[in-house]
């Protein structure tokens, strides 16, 4: 049951690839909206620090996420000597409610976890998965041929199993101290007493408007009367709030295999465009633990998620191959600093596309991708003082000891997702991008939440010219992601840690931020706000003019346009020291 009342109540201050960059420049990106929402007073100093270019400082703990509203109910836990694990499900929950068209527990995320009492690092697997009765032929028509990307997208076919619940409770397992069922309580009090529509959720309902008004319960959520929630109107989500409170009762189990599942299942065969998944998917459902993957980068290693994210492998070896060269010397307002960046972005994104899917269901030579040789002969391609041709950019040949022949696939990743980074009190960190895939995933909502377009994010073609994709839809496959939560250490200690919402510029976004920080010296918020540059498929795409002319010269083609970054970061030192992207709503808050 939905409610709203007005703001004058309570208000706020592909080739392959090619196919996939022309469906992404199809589509425009997520507003940039800066803070855009009420500050909690408590959250106010963090908020200045922002404004002002600055990093927040804390000495114990800190957190930084998506939404005040989020980052106060972490920090809240935080401050009672709840550990990082608790913190995340504090704020996930909070994020589901007031950022519903980035994450939520219709959706799935990847966790890095560094452990002080051990040492160890450990990534946890909460992706999506394909229902069983999901075929390679999933998003092609009766022709084969394959569907545009919205008409997979929007309905029950693009919906896989959701992870995130599943997650937040086998880390809280794994990690938590605090009892579970109070880890809800601040994103029950904020749906059942109201919470203010910010700038960029208003901006997103108005631009999705037409898609969101082909589900009725959507619809009627987001588009009351048929009109668009504005900003600062306050919203009610009762559903949402009696999800929550069987979850803090019963924990995840009723959404697998009990009434939350039945209401997905029922949501996803019932919808235009309806899906496949079943109750049997849902059941089946696991977290994974998965080895992290690692590089070592100017005496740092640098840890992420493992397939299927090829987010840890990509900013891996964008890294691998940079650091034969001297970023340092070049400086952040390097021509050719950027040239390297970006080229090393182009090569590793070209053994993303062949190599890199799940690996439960495809061999995929993680070790070679990241060997020191084959990086070292990748960036041998690179000493060219001019850009790389396209014949130049395909995928290598890392040594494998189970070769097999894919062709490149063609994905899509959308820019809806979102990150926490979090540090607490005993040493622990936690580095989390969470995600429902599009802006408000496949526009079908169940129990208060809406449901993930995950699927989408399969290759929409199994196969190019007989040789099959590592990416193709397979039943109970995970699609892979460029997803890339991150923890940087030295000496075996964190020093870093970071993440970024974006689609497939995840990667470019969290690699330049790690750039920064270690090369050039810069503070987590200064490094965040530096302009954005990624290159994934060859067209340079740059945020400020200034960029254009001088990667012209040396034969790039670029795109000016908005990089809607979401990076959240803590640096450890002597202090605690949080950054949170200016491009969104997001704070670094800690004590």
């Amino acid at each position: 049951m939905y409610f709203r009342i007005s703001a004058l109540v309570m208000s706020l201050a592909i080739g392959s690839a090619g196919w996939a960059q022309d469906v992404a420049d199809g589509v425009a990106p997520e507003v940039e909206t800066g803070l855009g929402v009420q500050v909690p007073t408590a959250l106010q100093v963090a908020a200045d620090a922002k404004a002002a270019g600055k990093p927040t400082e804390a000495q114990d703990w800190m957190i930084a996420a998506a939404h005040p509203l989020a980052v106060q109910a972490g920090a809240d836990v935080l401050a009672k000597g709840g550990s990082a694990a608790d913190a995340m499900v504090a704020a996930q929950a909070v994020l589901g409610l007031v950022e519903p068209q980035s994450s939520g527990l219709g959706g799935g995320a990847f966790l890095v976890w560094y452990d002080a009492a051990s040492g160890k690092v450990t990534t946890l697997d909460g992706r999506e998965t394909a229902p069983m009765a999901a075929t390679p032929r999933l998003f092609q028509d009766e022709n084969g041929e394959r569907l545009k990307f919205f008409e997979a997208v929007v309905g029950g076919r693009s919906v896989g199993v959701p992870g995130t619940p599943m997650l937040m409770e086998v880390a809280h397992r794994k990690w938590g101290r605090s009892t579970w069922p109070e880890l809800f309580l601040p994103a029950i009090r904020h749906a059942e007493k109201g919470f203010p529509v910010s700038r960029r959720m208003a901006a997103s309902v108005a631009r999705d408007s037409e898609r969101l008004a082909s589900h009725p319960t959507t619809a009627a959520y987001f588009l009351p009367g048929g009109v668009p929630l504005p900003e600062g109107e306050i919203l009610f989500n009762l559903e949402y709030a009696n999800s929550l409170r069987l979850l803090a009762r019963e924990g995840a189990d009723p959404f697998y295999t009990g009434e939350i599942a039945g209401d997905i299942v029922d949501a996803v065969r019932k919808a235009d465009n309806p899906g496949v998944l079943s109750n049997v998917d849902m059941a089946l459902y696991q977290v994974k633990e998965r080895p992290a993957v690692c590089v070592v980068y100017r005496k740092h290693d640098v840890c992420g998620m493992g397939p299927p994210s090829s987010g840890g492998l990509t900013v891996g070896q964008i890294l691998g191959m940079a650091r034969h060269f001297d970023l340092a010397g070049m400086g952040p307002d390097s021509v050719e600093a950027m040239r390297v960046i970006g080229e090393a972005s182009r090569l590793a994104f070209a053994d993303r596309g062949r190599y890199m899917a799940d690996s439960d269901y495809v061999p995929v030579p993680v070790e070679g991708l990241l060997a020191r040789p084959y990086l070292k002969s990748r960036s041998r391609l690179m000493e060219s003082d001019t850009a790389l041709t396209k014949e130049q950019v395909v995928s290598g040949e890392p040594k494998f000891d189970h070769a097999m022949n894919y062709a490149d696939g063609e994905t899509f990743e959308q820019p809806s997702t979102s990150h926490i980074s979090i540090v607490d009190s005993y040493g622990n960190a936690l580095s989390m991008t969470t995600t429902i895939e599009n802006g408000f995933g496949s526009r079908v909502m169940a129990r208060g939440f809406l449901l993930n377009n995950e699927l989408t994010d399969f290759s929409f073609r199994s196969h190019v010219k007989g040789v099959p994709v590592a990416n193709r839809v397979e039943p109970g496959k995970r699609p892979r992601s460029s997803m890339a939560p991150t923890i940087v250490l030295r000496d075996g200690k964190p020093v870093l840690v970071v993440g970024s919402p974006g689609g497939s510029r995840i990667i470019g976004y969290v690699a330049k931020t790690i750039i920064a920080h270690i090369d050039w010296g810069l503070d987590v918020q200064a490094a965040i706000d530096l302009p954005n540059m990624v290159n994934r498929f060859g067209t340079f795409d740059v945020e400020e003019d200034s960029m254009k002319d001088p990667l012209e010269e040396i034969g790039f083609e670029v795109k000016v346009r908005d990089l809607n970054s979401g990076v959240h970061a803590i640096s450890i030192g002597e202090t605690l020291q949080g950054g949170a992207d200016n491009r969104r709503e997001g704070l670094a808050y800690g004590q």
